[in-house]
């Protein structure tokens, strides 16, 4: 085991390195945090606190002790506190207190990987192990061998799953579940954060079904949700479960000193400004780090950044590939692979490990001393529950974030307190779409039949339960409503689709293992699954080979390449109806319905980091129409602008804007589209539309309506402010119409951000 060097010492001599420190923006160093400690619950099992006195714990944390109270006293509860703040003894001591307490209680652990939950099984058996009791745990996932899945469903006090398996293969099963429903007191949610958009409406749905199967079996379970840092935790958690929840976010953990450098990477093409790689520069940073003795993890967006990274790290050593000092981890590695990387970096005989965001959810890593960042994550909470991978269980830190060349990156970089104050995102959720209620709703009634009276969670659906009957799949008697096709409904519904008349995506790298890797609603499959796109799961690159659109299928081979591909719709936008909408001074906002017929024209190939156009291609499908919610804003021309010249201007402020909507609603980029129009037909006028790109919408635009103003005037000031002459991928994207459109871009967004809010 390698000896290591003290963070400040290293600390020290980048200071003093002309190369590094004339790069770094920006540091701030954040002082340790002192524990605050809460005696253990008088009623708190003897066998419990002998499983934590080995492990060193004589008291709990403060937010520990009033996770226990409340979810002892019957209350759901959501914890809100940092990376290694001990989270998890916040559901592991009620759920062992009650099970102790009545040998017949049962509890659901639910994680939002299969990996994460292995990893939470681990640290509950040994905590059992140490309590002397016999507390039967397991998980129960698609590699549960079959001989023990039996075992589980009949006598596992503890059952740790993921929201796919419980949605098919636990509750359309559940009278193989008897004894755990009909004694299930506690559910936990661990990292409620991740349950947004499209899957976390789908999970709202399906923690409502197992409600109504509890309720069916009599029981009435505490839920105990965890998270990371969100601006809105009570209400995701009570849209979430569809009941009131009590919030702690009083964090007792302590918190050694962490240490912040903003690094931006040196200008080389000054009138486009287009800088010096961040993977280089992320490369450079770690060797230095690595010859210092100092064991960091380093984080990339993809696996080619991982792999380059691993690649360059090797490369420091004689031993090259049969040095284990260097590692990469990434979605795609074998179990056993995964176990051995975690244990290198728990007893420090992996200096080095690079990774996707695999390993910024709650898996035991032990205690690294420096986190690089490769780019901005995507949102605030990632961002934290990355730099909290260096310097758990007290120790200093430090925290180097390296900025690319693209517009959230540059702002992050301009406004470090962004990053390290509260973070103002939400994370949301649609529960009432249409098309994700009714898939659950078969489910449910495939699961229990609905009386005549009867809701589903907060919907009112008997009129709907009538639809499907005259669809054929319900029949009613005289006072319930039956399932009766031979159709197995959880089957044909995927939680992570808005609709389910998908295209499957089929990996045929090795011809003779071909195999279902995953599956893409048909409006996005258009510009994310055309042939020659690449497609990129758990972090490996694919190639689409071929897509069949009759049949719904792509075929993709796995590559290695340094570029991504964007696709251009040609777009015509019809409002349906307009539900709301708000004066800006001369300007409006407004917020509704709307038809999207595409068509998917050609896509360009996108280099990493420099964001250079490297090629295109056409793309041959037929138009997809699509029904879905949206926000728009609508203006007057401005004086003195010509057709073409506004045309330009509205798509760099269309780049803009969609920059930043990321900084306001946690969504991905393909989420969400903005498209401008010089003229709209709705309006007739300049306008911007911004829609969800799912069927019957998930909630995204009508938050951006509530935040039109503080969205433009984010995108006007960043524009303004960018150091490039004349417009770049920072800040108004690739424009082809050249030099000047900075200018104009800036001028248009000023424009549009300058009126007063009224209600119409």
């Amino acid at each position: 085991m390698i000896k290591k060097k003290a963070v400040h010492e290293v600390l020290e001599k980048l200071r003093t390195d002309a190369s590094f420190s004339a790069n770094v923006i920006h540091t701030k160093t954040i002082a340790e945090k002192e524990a605050i400690y809460a005696e253990f619950p008088g009623k708190l099992h003897p066998s419990i606190i002998k499983a934590l006195a080995s492990k060193g714990i004589d008291k709990l944390y403060s937010h520990q002790r009033e996770a226990f109270d409340l979810a002892s006293s019957g209350n759901s509860i959501t914890a809100v506190t940092p990376t290694a703040s001990g989270k998890s003894l916040c559901y592991h001591l009620p759920v062992m207190q009650s099970i102790l307490e009545d040998d017949t209680s049962r509890a659901i652990y639910l994680f939002p990987t299969k990996a994460l939950a292995q990893d939470q099984l681990a640290d509950l058996h040994e905590l059992i192990e140490a309590s002397g009791e016999t507390i039967l745990s397991y998980t129960y996932d698609g590699d549960t061998a079959p001989g023990l899945r039996s075992k589980v469903r009949k006598s596992g006090h503890i059952v740790l799953t993921n929201p796919d398996m419980l949605h098919s293969g636990i509750l359309p099963h559940h009278t193989k579940w008897v004894s755990l429903f009909e004694n299930l007191k506690y559910i936990i949610i661990d990292e409620l954060h991740t349950y947004k958009g499209v899957f976390g409406s789908h999970v709202a749905h399906v923690l409502r079904r197992l409600k109504r199967i509890c309720n069916y079996y009599g029981s009435d379970p505490v839920f105990i949700c965890t998270s990371a840092t969100i601006a809105n935790p009570q209400e995701l958690a009570e849209s979430l479960i569809n009941e009131d929840v009590q919030v702690i976010i009083k964090n007792g953990a302590p918190a050694g000193k962490k240490h912040f450098v903003f690094y931006n990477p040196p200008v080389v093409h000054p009138t486009f400004g287009i800088r010096r790689s961040a993977v280089l520069e992320v490369r450079d940073i770690a060797a230095l780090l690595y010859r210092e003795g100092i064991q960091t993890i380093i984080f990339a967006k993809s696996r080619v950044r991982v792999e380059m990274l691993v690649t360059y790290m090797k490369a420091l050593t004689k031993k090259k590939l049969f040095d284990e000092t260097v590692m990469g981890y990434r979605g795609g590695y074998l179990p056993s692979e995964r176990r051995k990387i975690e244990k290198g970096l728990r007893d420090g005989a992996i200096r080095t490990v690079v990774s996707t965001n695999a390993l910024e959810l709650g898996i035991d890593i032990g205690q690294l001393q420096a986190c690089i960042m490769t780019g901005y994550p995507g949102n605030i909470a990632s961002a934290f529950q990355q730099a909290g991978r260096a310097g758990r269980r007290q120790d200093e830190a430090l925290i180097i974030y390296v900025a690319q060349s693209l517009a959230l990156d540059q702002y992050i970089i301009e406004h470090p307190d962004y990053l390290l104050g509260q973070s103002p995102e939400e994370a949301r959720i649609h529960p009432d779409n249409m098309f994700i209620l009714m898939d659950h709703l078969k489910c449910a009634s495939f699961e229990l039949p609905f009386s005549s009276t009867e809701t589903y969670g907060e919907f009112d659906v008997q009129e709907l339960l009538a639809f499907l009957e005259s669809e054929g799949v319900l029949i009613k008697t005289t006072d319930k409503w039956h399932w009766m096709t031979d159709s197995f409904p959880a089957s044909e519904v995927s939680l992570r689709s808005a609709t389910q008349e998908n295209v499957i995506i089929i990996d045929k790298t090795y011809p003779k293992e071909t195999k279902v890797i995953g599956e893409m609603d048909r409006f996005s499959a258009m510009t994310l699954l055309h042939e020659e796109a690449i497609y990129i799961h758990q972090g490996t690159q694919f190639q689409v080979e071929q897509l069949d659109w009759d049949e719904k299928k792509a075929y993709v081979t796995e590559v290695d390449v340094d570029y991504f591909t964007d696709a251009n719709l040609a777009v015509e936008l019809k409002v349906m109806n307009e539900d709301i909408a708000e004066q800006f001074g001369d300007n409006k906002a407004a917020y509704g319905d709307i038809a999207v017929l595409a068509i998917p024209t050609i896509f360009k190939k996108i280099r990493f980091d420099t964001h250079d156009n490297i090629g295109s291609g056409p793309i041959s499908l037929p138009a997809e129409e699509l029904h879905t919610s949206s926000t728009w804003y609508t203006f007057d021309i401005p004086e003195g602008w010509t057709g073409a010249g506004l045309t330009d201007a509205m798509t760099g402020a269309a780049y803009a804007i969609q920059s930043f909507i990321p900084l306001f609603v946690r969504c991905d980029k393909t989420d969400i589209h903005v498209v401008p129009q010089v003229k709209a037909v709705h309006t007739g006028k300049p306008t911007i539309f911004i829609y969800d790109s799912y069927p019957g919408g998930i909630g995204l635009s009508e938050k951006i309506f509530e935040r039109w103003d503080e969205l433009l005037q984010k995108a006007a000031d960043h524009v303004s402010t960018c150091r490039c002459e004349s417009g770049c991928p920072v800040c108004i994207g690739a424009q082809e119409a050249g030099m000047g459109m900075k200018r104009d871009v800036g001028s248009l967004l000023k424009t549009l951000a300058g009126g007063e809010r009224n209600v119409i």
